[in-house]
């Protein structure tokens, strides 16, 4: 009986897994509107009923991809935070490279991490957990170069910057031929004039 119980538990998580993975990989290619519990149940290989046994409706999942993207975003700031031979600037710089790569390779899943979570209340409960942990690293890692108390105003400001930045260059409108800088060159340039900003100079 034990055993029959294991066995179903773990074919429910590799179906939870497909459909997560099918979700995620149909809105990448589509948008938000390519992905129906229908059509992630025939790419996950599953009965059309099986995405409702996980999920209740299209926005739980969709807060699910969301809630593990923000979870390996989170991750990867951890990771940043954590390089002993980086310097707090540089940091910064690459945790910020990290949203931005999310932007660029996957524009939709990148505007999903940032709208508003919806769902059932358990679906926007760990997606918002998930958002809540991902800019505490972020915060951290702002904290460490211009100190706590202003780690708040300086992150506003990097991550509404970076996403314009990030929103120019994958429209288009971020031409090195107009404005002979890349993406890299504005984030840097940001990053020193909060560095700057930070020690009083």
């Amino acid at each position: 009986m034990v055993n029959g119980m294991v066995s179903r538990a773990e074919s429910a998580a590799v179906t939870r897994r497909a459909l997560l993975d099918a979700a995620a990989a149909l809105l990448d290619s589509g948008g938000p509107d390519a992905v129906t519990l229908r059509e992630v149940a025939a790419c996950a290989g599953v009965t059309r009923g099986a995405p409702y046994r996980h999920f209740p409706d299209k926005d739980s999942l969709l807060a699910a991809v969301a809630t593990e993207a923000l979870d390996r975003i989170a991750e990867q700031a951890r990771a940043v935070r954590a390089e002993p031979r980086a310097s707090p600037a540089d940091k910064l710089h690459r945790a910020l490279a990290v949203l931005m790569t999310v932007g660029r390779r996957q524009p939709h899943l990148y505007r999903l991490i940032y709208a508003t979570p919806a769902g059932d209340p358990a679906a926007i409960h760990a997606a918002s957990e998930a958002a809540e942990h991902a800019q505490d690293e972020f915060f951290a890692i702002v904290g460490d170069l211009v100190g706590a108390q202003h780690a708040r105003r300086f992150a506003a400001l990097l991550l509404t910057s970076a996403h314009g930045i990030t929103d120019m260059e994958v429209n288009g409108h971020l031409s090195a031929d107009k404005w002979r800088l890349t993406a890299e060159d504005l984030v840097s340039t940001l990053v020193s004039m909060i560095e700057r900003q930070a020690s009083g100079e």
